[in-house]
């Protein structure tokens, strides 16, 4: 049986190399994990796609069961789930973000 929201899920994460669902926009955090995240890609100067969970209770439960991740924000690049807003923090202040980005031939920013 297919699911609808599964394949928004699938249809983002195709479209895009880097999608961020999060709570609020990248503009308008609504959480500070969200707004760390958001932080941390705009300081790299990486282009990515923002998903507010908070407008779809149907894509905020769904995402969680898509990855079988319970939090929230959720950073996919390239279709990979990377992790959440600790993940993402330590793989920036480790280089790792940069390596990963790198790998799969993402402008960014030099730090």
């Amino acid at each position: 049986m297919s699911n609808p929201t599964f394949e928004r899920i699938e249809s983002d994460l195709i479209g895009n190399d880097i999608v961020l669902y999060m709570k609020g926009t990248k503009d308008m955090p609504m959480c500070g994990f969200s707004g760390a995240v958001v932080m941390i890609l705009t300081k790299l100067g990486v282009e990515f796609k923002d998903i507010n969970i908070l407008e779809d209770e149907e894509l905020r439960q769904g995402i969680k069961e898509y990855t079988n991740w319970p939090t929230i924000p959720q950073l996919y690049v390239k279709k990979e789930f990377i992790g959440g807003c600790d993940i993402v923090k330590e793989m920036f202040l480790s280089g790792e973000l940069i390596q990963l980005l790198s790998k799969y031939n993402i402008n960014f920013k030099a730090q």
